[in-house]
């Protein structure tokens, strides 16, 4: 185990998912963004209208910077804050797909060269090496969403890995397939409203109008297509994630996904219609309701993973649920509520390893900093404050917190409680003042 990354009234997770949700806008657009340029330059030469490849080099320039610059930042930035936000979870995924991940890199790496190469040869090499160029880079981004959707996936539905710890048994789940399609389709999308701002810029009307009208129905096909399988996807989730989907997502979560496909969708709509009246400033505002939209929808795959951070194996507060016999990993379950996870966490603070009656309250706050600070923060205000849900608890005295603490066992979203007695006794009386 590891120490606690608490991040006081946004909690760590929180912050790991501002990151991820950035970093899907220039990930996914450099996926998608090539397709339309090669798309693009193929209809300059064919056509004989050398006048698009204005926009070719615009959108080209566009993603370099946008995608290669602020994503890999971005990119840096989610397994920094992945590693000290669940540094046992990432451990546990770099130990079962250490290999899809070099994959994915080496697929990177032909990327960030291929960026670079296309476009300093644009209007510099003959048109069929440069298109070859093109296709390079777009099989291989195409190729590191193949990986990554089954690492995401896996988290989420296992599989038989549970049973096998077999590489592909856990790659290759149930939610895989449609997860992979879903996010081709709506990549597409994604690249459309950068298409259309990249378009906004040009001076060329009849350029700016065919760049425009192109890309909105492009946006338009990635909006639908991706709508459609997202309910192949719901139907392949797990009964749990259904009654989480139901009970426990946030209804703004739910609108957040169907008003920005909404409005995603009027707009590309507008923007066939009139290409010319769409400049860069409402072109930009699309990119944030579209990023209203990706929030949303990573937040409820998030939360319909719960309460595992890699399902069926490990909970969200890092605690192993589950024997793999295959990879010769034991829960830890038995060993925690019997010497006590105060005993089996390294970094628990001097004195506090024993609990008695002088420090049950400040072990009590330890306790809920190792099990609960994934998801709740332990002040008043933030994401999923504790205070406040101890008091719409009601708890009134110790034995009522030690029954909802021994309730948790039978709760579709919460891990349950683990450690001794007395040091439920220590956290229900740290839930107690809380709710004071």
């Amino acid at each position: 185990m590891y120490p606690i990354w608490e991040v006081p009234n946004l909690s760590a997770g929180l912050i790991l998912g501002i990151m991820s949700t950035f970093h899907i806008l220039p990930s996914h657009l450099s996926v998608s963004s090539m397709w339309f340029n090669v798309y693009m330059e193929t209809k300059a030469y064919r056509e004989n209208k050398p006048e698009l490849m204005e926009f070719v080099k615009k959108y080209t320039l566009l993603l370099l910077i946008f995608a290669y610059v602020f994503g890999s930042l971005s990119g840096v930035g989610i397994w920094y804050a992945a590693t000290v936000t669940n540094p046992r979870g990432i451990s546990g995924l770099i130990h079962n797909y250490v290999w899809g991940w070099a994959t994915e890199w080496v697929f990177f790496i032909i990327e960030v060269v291929g960026i670079f190469v296309y476009y300093y040869t644009l209007n510099k090499i003959d048109r069929k090496t440069h298109l070859k160029i093109g296709w390079i880079f777009v099989i291989a981004s195409w190729i590191t969403m193949v990986v990554i959707t089954g690492i995401l996936a896996f988290m989420l539905t296992p599989g038989k890995w549970v049973e096998t710890g077999n590489f592909f048994d856990g790659f290759f789940n149930k939610t895989y397939w449609p997860q992979l399609f879903m996010r081709t389709s709506l990549m597409f999308c994604i690249g459309a409203v950068y298409a259309i701002i990249a378009a906004s810029r040009l001076k060329d009307d009849g350029t700016r109008r065919l760049a425009v009208r192109t890309a909105s129905r492009w946006g338009v096909l990635g909006l639908v297509a991706g709508s459609i399988i997202s309910l192949w996807y719901f139907k392949m989730l797990p009964d749990n994630s259904h009654t989480i989907l139901e009970m426990v997502v946030p209804k703004g979560l739910k609108n957040g996904m169907i008003i920005s496909v909404g409005i995603m969708m009027i707009y590309f709509m507008y923007a066939h219609i009139r290409p010319l009246t769409i400049k860069t400033v409402p072109a930009i505002i699309a990119v944030v309701i579209l990023f209203v939209g990706i929030w949303s929808a990573e937040r409820t795959r998030e939360i319909l993973r719960k309460p595992y951070v890699i399902s069926s194996y490990m909970y969200s507060n890092q605690i192993i649920s589950s024997d793999v016999k295959a990879k010769g990993v034991k829960a830890d379950a038995a060993i925690i509520n019997e010497k006590g996870i105060l005993k089996v966490i390294p970094f628990v603070p001097e004195g506090l390893r024993e609990v008695n009656e002088s420090n049950l309250l400040h072990a009590g706050k330890i306790i809920a900093l190792i099990e609960c600070s994934q998801c709740h923060v332990l002040e008043d205000k933030g994401l999923r404050p504790l205070p406040q849900m101890a008091k719409k608890m009601g708890f009134k005295d110790i034995e009522s917190a030690e029954g909802f603490l021994d309730a948790l066992t039978g709760f579709p979203y919460m891990p349950p409680f683990h450690g001794t007695s007395l040091e439920k006794k220590a956290l229900a009386a740290y839930l107690v003042s809380l709710s004071k």
